[in-house]
């Protein structure tokens, strides 16, 4: 029985996290934790998700619960990620993570701490979009320099970054495809007299509206054709499953930064 703790446990993911591992076989709630200073800390875990009292309290002290789980996910916010990978690099504790929006700063303290316990990072759990970034692969380099290329995405009001972490993941996928600098074709929404499409461009359109779990589409235009690969998400329980695969994946792993590309078996 591997026991997962859960950062952001009162969050719409949280609950969401929370209800999959107590239905999940072979997986238990061992610790829950929210950012001090929140009413609902203190207050039972399995309540939070409807699940009943289940014993475990929310916490606001990730530091002094340590033993009580094997391995946390955490989907919440950099500042807080950063915070509990601290904690479970000094206590040997292995993380999935879900939280996106890291700077240059932030990645190379998970790359460093990856040196020492296992972690899995992904912007998007879901095994969908996982598979999703393998067929961007395929088809950018079938359709090569021949098309052009836009990433369109759409989630609720209430997301705080954009572009999302995974249109940013599929531009990347289909730039070092076509052996780009996505940082240097990149073009972010377009207003006025824009003049001509450069080929070579990548664009990114975002919508934030309503309670939009998540959807993603890429194109690939070209004379007299187009492709389009599209995910929806109709839930968020699909990135739960996909965080407990991953839960499952880094059993007996060596330290080292994995990602859902390794658990689904594409590298």
């Amino acid at each position: 029985m591997r026991r997962v703790a859960v950062s952001g446990a009162a969050g719409r993911m949280g609950r969401t996290l929370l209800q999959a591992i107590h239905e999940a076989d072979g997986l238990s709630i061992g610790a829950a934790f929210e950012r001090s200073g929140l009413s609902l800390v203190g207050a039972d875990a399995g309540e939070l998700a409807g699940l009943g009292n289940i014993g475990v309290a929310v916490s606001d002290a990730l530091g002094t619960e340590m033993d009580a789980f094997d391995v946390l996910i955490d989907f919440s916010v950099p500042e807080a990620t950063l915070a509990a990978l601290d904690a479970c690099r000094g206590a040997g504790k292995q993380l999935v993570i879900g939280t996106t929006g890291f700077d240059a700063q932030g990645m190379s303290r998970i790359e460093a701490a990856a040196r020492d316990v296992a972690i899995l990072m992904a912007p998007n759990m879901s095994v969908g979009v996982n598979l999703v970034f393998h067929l961007l692969d395929i088809a950018a380099r079938a359709m090569g320099d021949e098309v052009d290329v836009e990433v369109i995405e759409a989630h609720h009001r209430h997301k705080i970054d954009a572009p999302s972490g995974t249109a940013l993941r599929m531009g990347e996928v289909v730039a070092e495809a076509l052996e780009r600098n996505l940082s240097k074709v990149a073009v972010y929404g377009r207003e006025g007299i824009t003049g001509e499409r450069d080929s070579e461009t990548i664009g990114f359109a975002t919508v934030r509206a309503g309670d939009i779990v998540g959807d993603h589409t890429v194109m690939f235009a070209g004379a007299g054709e187009r492709i389009e690969i599209t995910h929806r998400a109709h839930s968020r329980m699909n990135f739960a499953q996909g965080a407990l695969r991953a839960v499952r994946f880094l059993t007996g792993k060596e330290p080292g930064l994995y990602n859902m590309q390794d658990v689904l078996g594409f590298v």
